[in-house]
């Protein structure tokens, strides 16, 4: 059991009977009133955000969970395959539960969430950002660069990303996972 000043981002709660991660909180102490915590709590299975306010000393109820470094093997019909970097034990994960799969470059080194009492895989999250190479895109037209226009380009993943004019086939570029946008070319 903890209460609201434990209340950080992260931390996985059972709310309601469901498991939920908190993404943001603030502590709100009005001029009039009591004090309260106001929280965005994300729903692990469905992934739905919901606005919660809690009251000040409210207790909560943590749940155990475990984030462990996996590498990425490969996936088949069976789901995505993970290997342990501390134990080599390979689990098998649903497409689902990880977040951007079409990402997923053989060999990379992501975090899964465990729920240690359930001994349940809650999330699969991939580094913030990754470099990969493009495969394919189109040739940029010379002087069409007054603009912020882009073009889409196919990665080494099989995924496809807007990237800007100068980007050519075989580049190497920098993209951000969260919002599967462009940063910038990698020498």
């Amino acid at each position: 059991m903890a209460n609201t000043s434990d209340i950080k981002n992260g931390l996985c709660i059972e709310y309601n009977g469901n498991l939920f991660f908190v993404t943001e909180f603030q502590h709100v102490k009005p001029g009039k009133g009591p004090a309260f915590v106001r929280t965005k709590l994300k729903n692990v299975i469905t992934g739905k955000v919901i606005d919660n306010t809690f009251p000040s000393g409210h207790k909560i109820i943590t749940a155990r969970v475990e984030k462990r470094a996996h590498q990425y093997l490969y996936n088949d019909s069976s789901g995505y395959h993970f290997m342990d970097n501390s134990s080599f034990e390979q689990i098998t994960i649903n497409k689902d539960i990880i977040n951007n799969p079409e990402f997923l470059i053989e060999g990379m080194e992501v975090e899964i969430s465990i729920h240690t009492e359930t001994n349940q895989v809650l999330v699969c999250e991939l580094p913030a950002t990754i470099e990969v190479k493009i495969i394919y895109t189109e040739p940029g037209v010379k002087g069409d660069t007054a603009t912020n226009a882009t073009k889409l380009a196919k990665i080494e993943t099989g995924a496809e990303i807007q990237v800007p004019l100068f980007i050519n086939e075989g580049d190497r570029v920098k993209i951000d996972l969260k919002e599967s946008k462009y940063i910038e070319r990698v020498k």
